[in-house]
């Protein structure tokens, strides 16, 4: 259960060393956002991690210090009742703090500064996620073990699960039931403050309902207080396109994937066109996936070989698009690197990501395709699976 120690120093290692190329001169960093506290300590309890440039890093925890002590290896954990115990026990600290300013609130801010001498705050995020997109091998057996839960539920066991009339919440709790079965951990986690528990599914048009989240796909959600999971007066019907559009975790590690089926008869010729088209965009992107390649320069040359006609409703449908091909993927489904221009750090071996093409159809749904793959020297290797969906239920 608990994260090696060897793979908390190595982050630690891999951070500073990151830190002292693009952050020159920088003497200290503060960790406070749930997600990358585990990734540094190996427990996700309330606190903060200090890391100094030089010196030991300290963990402080405030709740809760007991069970952080029990399952974390990290060689340094240290109960707080508030912030002036970090003032006393760590001594002189520098004015200059880098912070996770996505993931701190205004509020805690004040709060650390009341007892701590930080007077200038910088941003932190993007070298975290950089040391974050590069996995280990612990890490990437972990996405692995995801990836075949995945693959198992969506190919082999969602065809047997629909049947005319079911409707999307009952669908959807069904599946839950499932996938918690196989050893999904219950949750995916996305960037910020946000958690749900699988993902969008839908029959037809409810796939291309605009979402507040940024996907190229949509669910009508069970009601304006809930834009989530689906829709209960929604019944599957014969000729329906069902999309299923979720996260699969492992221990905190999650893969992606979207697979759909094809209820009772096929769906519109054209529209099986534009889906197959996905496939072939996915294939080729993938094949893209290897260590060096800019991820910028992907997208770039996989939109400037679309033809217009086809760019109607590509990721997205209407005014809902998004301007991304695929994301990284690990403690959080949405990750660095994304294939979308302004990402132009090479590729590395060991990063993984999760690539999407989708395009909305009037009076069908979203057609397309997801699957997360692992880059290779060879290419992205994809861990979820290889149909090209459209599974034929009738």
């Amino acid at each position: 259960m608990k994260v090696p120690l060897t793979e908390l120093s190595n982050r630690l290692k891999r951070f500073r060393a990151r830190m002292d190329r693009v952050q020159p001169g920088w003497e200290l960093a503060a960790i406070v956002g749930k997600v990358p506290l585990y990734y540094f300590t190996g427990t996700m309890q309330d606190g903060l991690l200090l890391i100094p440039q030089d010196g030991d890093a300290v963990f402080w925890v405030r709740k809760s210090y007991e069970r952080a002590a029990d399952e974390s290896l990290f060689p340094d954990i240290r109960e707080m009742r508030s912030y002036r115990d970090i003032a006393t026990g760590m001594g002189v600290l520098p004015s200059t703090v880098y912070l996770e300013m996505d993931l701190v609130s205004l509020s805690q801010l004040r709060r650390m500064q009341k007892y701590l001498p930080f007077t200038d705050v910088r941003p932190v995020d993007k070298e975290v996620s950089a040391v974050r997109a590069v996995k280990s091998r612990y890490e990437l057996s972990l996405i692995e073990r995801a990836g075949k839960i995945h693959r198992h539920v969506l190919e082999d066991c969602v065809p047997g699960m629909l049947s005319e009339g079911i409707d999307e919440i009952t669908f959807y709790c069904d599946l839950y039931s499932l996938m918690m079965r196989e050893g999904h951990q219950g949750i995916i986690r996305f960037g910020g403050f946000n958690e749900m528990v699988l993902g969008e599914i839908g029959f037809g048009t409810s796939t291309i309902c605009p979402v507040c989240v940024d996907t190229p796909g949509g669910v009508a959600g069970m009601h304006p207080s809930v834009p989530q999971m689906g829709n209960p007066e929604r019944n599957l019907r014969r000729g329906d396109l069902v999309v299923v559009d979720i996260g699969c975790g492992h221990k905190g590690y999650q893969t992606d994937k979207t697979l759909s089926y094809m209820f009772g008869k096929p769906i519109p010729d054209h529209a099986i066109d534009a889906h197959m088209r996905c496939v072939e965009i996915q294939d080729t992107m993938a094949s893209h996936l290897k260590p060096g390649a800019i991820p910028s320069q992907i997208y770039r040359d996989i939109m400037a070989d679309l033809e217009p006609e086809f760019l109607t409703n590509f990721m997205g449908f209407g005014n809902h698009k998004v301007k991304f091909l695929g994301h990284g993927i690990g403690l959080w489904i949405d990750e660095t690197p994304v294939i979308a221009e302004g990402f132009d750090e090479p590729l590395e071996e060991g990063m993984v990501l999760a690539l999407e093409p989708k395009k909305g159809i009037p009076n069908v749904g979203l057609v397309g395709i997801e699957n997360t793959f692992i880059v290779t020297p060879q290419g992205g290797r994809s861990i979820t699976g290889k149909s090209k969906g459209l599974v034929e239920v009738f």
